[in-house]
Order: structure tokens, then sequence, then C-alpha cells
């Protein structure tokens, strides 16, 4: 059904697509401090409004929460579909080869630069379907709204504060994970802990250990000042060290202490294994010298312990599991913080259906416990879980195996979408399952034709669903 139409539509608007991508990439939209009238800081505000501007000038009819959210209504009828993309991204990071972060260019087919593929190129696919739609007059009887965000990545308060004003539609799809359609995502448990010690100036010893940005990233970066230890002596221990492959240390002394820099690889904290944990690499390193026995060391062997270097399935926790149907459960150890009196910090732990407060968070708080650390998270964010057999994933199975070939079905994921806590939201796109994207990593990217595909699928979904 209009599948000619939208194949010419969307092929002849390339070029303009592409470029509202780069336009909404080149604004550096991650959550800032607070200023009046924009809740994330001027950022995510400019990239809303910008984002709005375009919205209005193809025609939709846009409404701005408080620069919490933007929307884009096809029409004035009855709701149906919502498409709930977002415009914040999580910080640039270290390691760009092909582009600087917010410099998108395209090459060998792949448009690269933070947020084309996590989430501003498919919520422009998103809405270039809606163009398609309204351009060809294609006729529907319903409305599809488009949804902008700007919190996904710290917390999603703003789709919060959207559904206090408004009602969920009967459907809502993300763009924000990959075809075909995820109907199960992971429950979570955001694990912050800390625990206070008596400082000890026994040498040789910690003077301080950093690591982590945001609680969803894996750190490809990690720091720690030692003290009482010489250059030559550290540098022998790397040297020495086993099991943190994939980590390599940095060294300079400067005033009677070294710093040691653990250099890993960041990735999703849903998938840490793509990553190669700089924290739990240096952390393994410091528990190995031979430092002055005292609280704070004795904490540092404790974490350890309870979150080593390669344990991504809450082991060293007690609290690894797994279900047929959402897979084993997932942690990343991304945030730690140690001075000369108190250790804080936070995992990421992603958790199947068959997960729940009583097998995975008491079992932690206690672990945690034995070994003096408090953990003060107290309740788990429960997995998301839509039938497959639904008349509205069914049609969205189809449109995607009838525009690529490809075999649909549903898939569970680790990840968290803007859709895990709506009664009838899955995510669908906006990249093909075969593609890592690096989202959240350097050199992010997305397949341009992945882009331009999504954007024919979703504009057939639209003409499905809303007729």
């Amino acid at each position: 059904m209009y599948r000619e139409e939208i194949e010419q539509y969307i092929e002849s608007h390339k070029a303009e697509m592409l470029e509202d991508i780069c336009t909404l990439c080149r604004i550096n939209s991650e959550k800032m401090p607070y200023q009046e009238g924009m809740p994330y800081g001027k950022g995510p505000a400019e990239a809303l409004s910008c984002a709005l501007t375009m919205a209005e000038k193809y025609g939709f009819a846009i409404n701005n929460y408080d620069n919490y959210v933007g929307t884009a209504d096809l029409n004035d009828k009855e709701a149906q579909l919502d498409i709930l993309a977002h415009l914040d991204i999580v910080p640039a990071g270290d390691g760009w080869t092909v582009t600087e972060a917010f410099e998108p260019v395209v090459k060998d087919g792949k448009l690269y630069g933070r947020g084309t593929s996590d989430d501003k190129g498919p919520a422009v696919a998103a809405l270039y379907a809606m163009r398609a739609v309204k351009e060809l007059g294609i006729p529907v009887t319903k409305n599809v709204r488009l949804i902008l965000g700007t919190d996904e990545e710290c917390g999603s308060s703003d789709i919060e504060h959207y559904y206090k004003i408004e009602k969920e539609a009967p459907m809502t799809f993300s763009p924000d994970s990959s075809f075909p359609v995820t109907n199960i995502e992971k429950g979570s448990l955001t694990g912050r802990f800390e625990a206070d010690f008596k400082e000890s100036a026994a040498l040789p010893r910690l003077k301080s250990f950093t690591a982590g940005t945001k609680v969803n990233v894996v750190p490809g970066k990690a720091e720690a000042v030692i003290e009482g230890l010489s250059l030559e002596e550290l540098e022998a221990a790397a040297g020495a060290m086993e099991g943190c492959e994939g980590i390599r240390y940095e060294f300079a002394a400067e005033d009677g202490s070294v710093t040691v820099r653990a250099i890993g690889e960041s990735s999703h904290a849903s998938k840490p294994w793509k990553g190669k944990n700089a924290l739990t690499g240096l952390l393994s390193f410091v528990a190995k010298l031979p430092l002055a026995d005292c609280e704070q060391m004795k904490l540092v062997k404790s974490l350890n312990t309870l979150m080593p270097h390669g344990d991504i399935y809450g082991e060293g926790l007690g609290i690894a599991m797994a279900d047929e149907l959402s897979g084993p459960l997932t942690l990343a150890f991304d945030i730690l913080s140690i001075t000369e009196s108190r250790i804080e910090g936070c995992f990421d732990s992603r958790c199947p259906l068959c997960a729940d407060d009583d097998n995975v968070l008491k079992p932690a708080k206690a672990a945690m416990r034995a070994h003096g650390i408090t953990l003060l998270s107290e309740a788990l964010d429960p997995p998301h879980h839509v039938s497959g057999d639904s008349e509205f994933v069914r049609t969205l199975n189809r449109c995607y195996e009838e525009w690529t070939g490809k075999e649909g079905g549903c898939v569970a994921i680790g990840g968290g979408t803007y859709v895990h806590h709506l009664k009838n939201g899955v995510a669908f796109g906006a990249a093909m399952p075969e593609t890592e994207n690096r989202m959240h990593g350097p050199d992010e990217f997305a397949v341009v034709d992945e882009l331009l595909a999504s954007a024919k699928i979703f504009a057939q979904v639209i003409a499905e669903l809303c007729r």
C-alpha cells in the first residue's frame, strides 16, 4: 500500500533529511545545569527548539511542554499512534577518529557524530515519515504524534512531566533500538552505594580514585593517585598484571605521588561485554598493590571482590540469573569515587523478567552490607513486556518484513527505552539487527540506507495503523 510513492518521496528527500539530522547533531544537547525556562540547560532546549522549528516548517502543529518535551501532530484527529524519540545525548567522550563528536560527516555510507543513531537520526526519520504521509496525501482517519524528549539519557523525567499532562496513545513505538520489534525491556537496578571510614596516613597509600561520568556508560578511563610507591614500582606492577586484558596503564609522577590512568573502551551499560571497563581494571590494579593496611584498602578489596573486572553477570554480588525470554542479568560497575575517608559509586544492572526485589535488590544489599558498604537503592525498576501477538506488534513486523525482506520477530534488550513504562509501547528501529552503531561510544554512526529504510517503514506503519 503506497509503497512506490513512499519509496520515491523518501529517496528524493534524502539530502534534505540528512542535512536536518546534521543540523541537530551539531548541537551539544548533553544534559546541563538548570537555567530558568530550560530544565536541562541550554543544549537540550536549543535542540528541541531547532527540531520543533523544522516540524513547523513542514506544516505540522507543534507544542512545547515547558522545554521538557515537544510534539508535532500529523492532524487534529483522534489519537492513535505516538512515536517517541529523544534529542538529548550522552557526553561526547574521547577516542573519536572519523570526525569530532559535533561535526557530523557522511563517510562510506555512514553518518558519523554524537546522536546520529541515538536518537536524533531516528527522530528525523520519523519526522520525514510523517512528511511523506502528509505531502503524498495518504488518507488517514487518526492522528500520529511525534514526541521529542530531552532527558532520556538521564532518567526520563521529561516524559514523566509530559504524561502528567497528556494521555498515552493506544499504540506507541520508539525508534531508539533496532529492528525488528523490541517487546521486552529488562528491569534495572541503579545501585548507588557509599561507605565512610577513618582516614589513614600510613604509606604507601591510595590518595584518590575517580572513574565514570554516567551510570549507563561503561567508563573507558579511570584515574588513581598513589603516594609512597615509585614510578618504577608501579610500572612493574602493571607489567605483572593478569586478568585485565584490554586495559592499559599510563603513569605520571609529580610531587611525591604517581597518577595512574587506566585506558579501556566505553560502551553502553546495557551491553557491558562491548566495552573494556577501565574502572574495574584500575580497581583490580590498586587492590593488588602493596599498600598499607587500612579501612580504605579493605573496602577497595571488597569492591574488587563484589564486582571484579570481567564479572558482567553479577556473580560477585550473588545475583546472577537468567530466563528463557529475556536472557541473563547483566551488571556494569560504572562510577566510583574514593577519597581518603569516603567511597561512593554506582553500578548499573539490567534484570530479566524473573527478577524482583527479593532475588536482586535484597541479596545485593546483604552482600554489600557484609563488607561495610551501604547500598542506597530502594527498589528495582521492573521489566517491561508487551505481547508479540497483538495486532500492533504484528503490523510493525509485517511492515518491516515487506520493506526489508528480512524476518521479523520480537526481541528482548537490556537497555531501557522511553516506552518502558507505557502500557502498549515497544521499540522499533531504527538500525538493522546486524548493525553495531557504537551507541554511547566514540565514532557513533548511523547507516544512511538504514535511516532511509526506517523512514519508509515508519510511513507505511502510519498509513496502516492510522487509516
